[in-house]
């Protein structure tokens, strides 16, 4: 069986599962499901940034209405919790974990854990990141040992 982690920040939508559960055409996969929780206030303000360059200005001004830190736990164990049932919906193994501090050294120690294939990292667009190469897939890259794939999420 093919193993994938998978690096998400936000709940799957069916199209998500639907693009992920695909990807290797009738061969089975297991999925382990790392959830980020929103981040501090810089996280914000490079959300807040991509809003504006995506002219999504109504978003960018909605940034710092959305719980971080301690707040911000509840709504990712509901969101990791909606996204396991879904994938398993799918005909998936999944097993998940809301991931607190240091998400590079965790995901490194579930890859090695489970002897996964590869890694997928789905998020949103973040192109500030990206530019500079500090997005979660570019940071994986170094770190994990296995390859690392960066697919865009689908907005509801």
């Amino acid at each position: 069986m093919f193993t994938s982690v998978l690096m998400i920040e936000k709940p799957l939508t069916s199209e998500d599962v639907e693009f992920v559960t695909t990807l290797h055409g009738d061969e089975a996969v297991s999925f382990i499901l790392l959830m980020q929780p929103r981040g501090d206030q810089a996280d914000v303000l490079l959300r807040a940034i991509d809003d504006v360059a995506l002219g999504e200005l109504k978003e960018a001004v909605r940034e710092g209405e959305e719980p971080a830190g301690e707040a911000a736990k509840a709504p990712a164990q509901r969101g990791l919790e909606h996204s396991l049932t879904a994938l398993r919906a799918a005909g998936c193994e999944a097993v998940g974990q809301v991931v607190e501090d240091h998400p590079l050294d965790k995901l490194k120690a579930v890859v090695d854990e489970a002897g996964a294939d590869e890694v997928i990292v789905l998020t949103e667009p973040h192109y500030v990141e990206e530019f500079f190469h500090r997005d979660w897939a570019s940071r994986a890259r170094h770190k994990v040992g296995v390859p690392v794939l960066k697919l865009f999420a689908h907005s509801k």
